[in-house]
């Protein structure tokens, strides 16, 4: 099996922009990090694969962050993509309630009303700028497309897929999207968007065996495309142990007595981005808490 990695490209001369993600690794690291369901990775990690499509369209040190929010089973997912090459994210209800596993991985029935917004944090501290959109499709590739195209008002197109074997186990898993750029002419827009809808399904394209250039020079051959960058996107969280340990000291100190006196031991911290479990011994913590100058 061919490693994770995303191709960025072009076509007819910049008229178009996409990347192509290999995203199996990706998607099963998720689902450890999270211990996910099998339709608990179908949600989460489509949502994590078209996250990391929006890396590319980022520069300098900046963070998108997309979340989508429905009166549904499945509740919705905040997932946040790094320019850096990382995407970190959860569930906003896991396990998704369900009285029987799906018979196949169509997941409208699980969205119901809602939206879907998108954040940007652009680099140097300057303010996020938020656009959101109601949730149209109960599809979340068609849904952050509808985004683009009402809110920034720039047609895109996105797939991902995901393929299990007998056992619920992921092999395969990758994402593709193309953008339309200002300009370009229509007819081969029209081929562009043409080839887009022949791509085969994702997941088990990677789960064959396939590779991206395969898909990049044979499903876009008409269209000149070029590669102009190869980079690696790992699902991944800045969180640190450390950085932990400062938050629980700057909790209100009468909560902070409390749990040094009366709590369980360790304390442990779950971080909801990515599911890393941090554990802390009391001692530790009223040693950290003494050398910060505040006693018992």
């Amino acid at each position: 099996m061919h490693p994770d990695g995303m191709s960025v490209f072009l076509l007819a001369d910049g008229a178009m922009r996409g990347a192509f993600f290999h995203g199996t690794r990706f998607v099963n690291t998720l689902r450890a990090q999270h211990a996910l369901g099998p339709l608990e990775t179908m949600v989460l990690g489509q949502a994590s694969l078209t996250a990391a499509l929006l890396v590319p369209m980022m520069k300098g040190r900046d963070r998108t962050l997309f979340r989508y929010d429905t009166n549904g089973p499945a509740a919705g997912f905040r997932v946040e993509a790094f320019s850096e090459g990382y995407v970190r994210g959860y569930l906003l209800q896991n396990p998704i309630p369900v009285e029987t596993q799906p018979e196949n991985w169509e997941l409208s029935p699980y969205f119901g009303d809602g939206t879907i917004s998108v954040t940007r944090f652009p680099e140097g501290g300057r303010e996020p700028v938020t656009g959101s959109v109601p949730i149209v499709h109960r599809n979340i590739s068609k849904d952050l497309a509808e985004y683009f195209l009402r809110s920034e008002q720039i047609a895109t197109a996105f797939n991902t897929g995901i393929q299990f074997d007998s056992t619920g186990r992921v092999i395969g898993a990758g994402g593709l999207y193309l953008q339309t750029m200002p300009g370009a002419d229509p007819d081969l827009v029209l081929a562009a968007e043409n080839a887009f809808r022949a791509a085969p399904s994702l997941g088990q394209w990677f789960a064959e065996g396939g590779d991206r250039e395969d898909v990049i020079f044979g499903l876009f051959r008409a269209l000149s495309p070029v590669v102009v960058l190869e980079r690696d996107v790992i699902f991944n969280c800045p969180c640190t142990r450390d950085g932990y340990l400062s938050r629980l000291l700057q909790l209100d100190s009468a909560e902070l007595d409390d749990m040094l006196e009366n709590g369980s031991d360790p304390v442990e911290i779950i971080c909801h981005n990515c599911g890393s479990v941090y554990s802390y011994p009391l001692d530790e913590l009223k040693k950290a808490r003494n050398h910060t100058g505040t006693e018992l």
